[in-house]
């Protein structure tokens, strides 16, 4: 891996994660990736996935199609790259595993329900240490995604509607 690729190293404190950056390991990225993989996060955050024509070029850098869920608006998947605008690159290690576990990101907003941070909550703390490690060491990519947008507002792209029964 190139230069500069940190892994959290992330251990869950009486009040919350506490991390520290060390020199990312090949074995340590592996298993983000293949966690990642296997947790389906490309499905939601990488351009043109919903649209039958993934863009891996630009994997996990955000998707232009967003969920419409009834009564609290349209949601699309945001940016997981290490660009510092438009991605993960301002953030720390320990937001980024707080934010995959508990749903809460920097600014203290909850995730919309669609993301499965409720089930990713029973990670162990080596491997959110390890997805964390792995979207470090992506490609950064330059992709502001649309919204979110309230109930009442327009989206500017695509929307898949999430329809209750």
């Amino acid at each position: 891996m190139g230069k500069g690729v940190l892994k959290g190293v992330c251990v869950l404190a009486l009040f919350g994660w506490a991390c520290t950056a060390q020199a990312a390991d090949p074995a340590t990225i592996a298993r983000g990736k293949y966690l990642v993989t296997i947790m389906s996060c490309t499905d939601c955050h990488t351009p043109g996935y919903f649209l039958g024509k993934p863009d891996f070029t630009r994997s996990l850098g955000g998707s232009e199609v967003g969920f419409e869920l009834p009564e609290l608006g349209v949601f699309y998947g945001p940016n997981l790259t290490p660009d510092k605008e438009t991605g993960l690159g301002a953030w720390t290690d320990e937001q980024i595993a707080t934010a995959i576990t508990t749903g809460v990101v920097p600014s203290g907003r909850e995730l919309a329900p669609i993301m499965p941070w409720r089930a990713f909550g029973n990670l162990t703390k080596q491997d959110a240490a390890a997805i964390v490690a792995y979207l470090r060491s992506l490609p950064s990519v330059s992709n502001k995604i649309p919204g979110p947008f309230g109930p009442q507002e327009k989206p500017t792209s695509f929307v898949m509607k999430v329809v209750p029964p």
